[in-house]
């Protein structure tokens, strides 16, 4: 008789020496010598028994299924054939044996599955099976629950993140630390996304190009910007839990990226997104509401609307026309330099009263967190004891996971209001005082992100711009012709 062999082994096997392929392959060769079985093919390879999906498997079934003659299909166990009793793959071999079409040899197992069993043979067989997949159940259960453990003590499981390496502590143990690169490129990702002058492709040129992060590309960076790993969760099966990695971000700066996305995904698709047009998708036409289209033509850049829902004499207007009129806009941001000064010497005094309340504030936050942290630590010391039910836990433990978020937000909140509050105000001072020649010697992503810092919702009304301010510097736009300034 002819034989086929199949010798498979599986990730958690791989590190075993007997079960290896090719000792597996040389224990079936020689069985098939002293059995006198002509070996006609060798199926060797690595998969997993216990899955649904079995590509390999699925080669060697149709393999057996097209072969005219009989043959003895030859493996070691039985749990090399498979590790799940439902498989119907086992199933369609084992009637093929039993119409004597097959015959299935497990050498190891000294079991034969034939037309000629017995009774007491098939129930040995279904025996094999049952203990091959008690055997993948028992070790997805320590694997589970290594992983909750994992999960409890805020440890990340899989390869760390870009902005983060895995490192080797001892033989038996590993860590993840922050590399400081790439942990800068993630920054410097957030921040500019979160300008929303920056489309995904934009932005991979620009880390690219300026800060030399070679592996960053436009998908991954889709993947990137929708991490929460990086402002102190990790998102496992779908639920976030804290890990005990030092931050890259702020919760904050990741909730504003997670915003532009948003506004970026209800924008229309503009045909020349790739070109680096000054203006492209900010400004839309104030009669029909259409995206100003920019198009160029013997060496102009024009700005026009489609007229798409119908024509109404829109205007075209070169590039350096709308310049013109954003030049003019800056220059009114300029205040007159005594009231600058003024004005920063007032919140210098100002932000030295708030110290003192910040850091009590500080100080309260910090001692509940460490409360908190004690309690969830109990929490699952109560678990381990059995003191308390795992529906009990799950629910305790989600209710103080909540209240460290909370915390933690308001201290993430409160850092910053202590960091920004006197040097946001003096930056904006300061940046009001040269947006004019920031804007006129910028190049155009910067000029991109001045725009939309200090202008919002830009219409085009015949061959005028009109435009809202942000704050603060509806403010100032509103004041620019006051002879005299309040305190």
């Amino acid at each position: 008789m002819k034989a086929i062999l199949i010798a498979r082994v599986s990730t958690e096997e791989q590190k075993e020496a007997g079960n290896s392929l090719p000792a597996q392959v040389s224990r079936l060769e020689k069985y098939c010598k002293n059995k006198n079985l002509e070996i006609i093919r060798i199926f060797s390879f690595d998969e997993s028994a216990y899955k649904d999906q079995r590509n390999e498997f699925d080669n060697i079934l149709d393999f057996v299924i097209q072969h005219q003659e009989k043959v003895a299909v030859c493996c070691d166990k039985v749990d090399r054939l498979s590790r799940n009793i439902f498989d119907k793959r086992i199933s369609i071999l084992y009637e093929k044996a039993l119409n004597d079409e097959i015959e299935l040899h497990f050498i190891s197992d000294g079991q034969i599955v034939s037309s000629r069993i017995s009774a007491a043979e098939k129930f040995q067989f279904q025996i094999s099976l049952g203990l091959a997949k008690y055997y993948s159940d028992a070790i997805s259960d320590n694997v589970k629950r290594a992983l909750e453990t994992k999960i409890k003590k805020g440890e990340w499981a899989s390869k760390a993140p870009y902005g983060y390496q895995n490192i080797k502590v001892s033989a038996d143990r590993k860590d993840i630390v922050v590399d400081e690169f790439e942990a800068y490129i993630v920054l410097k990702a957030f921040e500019l996304y979160a300008t929303g002058a920056y489309s995904l492709e934009l932005l991979a040129d620009k880390l690219k190009n300026e800060y030399k992060a070679d592996a960053i590309y436009r998908s991954y960076l889709d993947k990137l910007l929708n991490n929460p790993f990086y402002y102190g969760q990790m998102l496992v099966k779908g639920k976030l839990y804290p890990h005990k990695y030092p931050p890259i971000i702020t919760k904050s700066l990741f909730d504003k990226v997670q915003e532009v996305r948003a506004s970026f995904n209800k924008k229309n698709r503009y045909k020349y997104k790739g070109r680096p047009y000054i203006y492209r998708g900010l400004i839309r036409c104030a009669e029909c509401g259409l995206a100003i289209t920019p198009e160029k033509h013997k060496g102009h850049v024009y700005y026009h609307c489609t007229q798409y829902n119908g024509k109404h004499g829109a205007k075209w207007l070169r590039e350096e026309t709308l310049t013109e009129q954003f030049i003019k806009i800056f220059k009114r941001l300029q205040m007159p330099k005594e009231i600058a000064k003024q004005i920063k010497e007032t919140l210098n005094e100002v932000h030295k009263h708030k110290v003192e309340f910040q850091e009590k504030q500080f100080s309260l936050l910090t001692n509940e967190h460490k409360d908190l942290t004690k309690m969830m630590d109990n929490l699952y010391l109560d678990k381990l004891k059995g003191r308390i039910t795992e529906s009990d836990y799950d629910r305790f433990y989600q209710s103080l996971r909540d209240q460290m978020t909370n915390v933690a937000v308001k201290l993430e909140q409160l850092q910053e209001a202590e960091d920004n509050y006197y040097l946001t105000a003096r930056h904006l001072l300061e940046l009001t005082d040269k947006a004019y020649d920031l804007f006129v010697g910028s190049e155009v992503d910067e000029k991109r992100q001045l725009v939309k810092f200090v202008l919002s919702n830009l219409r085009l009304d015949g061959e005028n711009l009109v435009y809202d301010a942000q704050k603060p510097f509806d403010l100032i736009l509103n004041s620019d012709d006051c002879t005299r300034w309040r305190p």
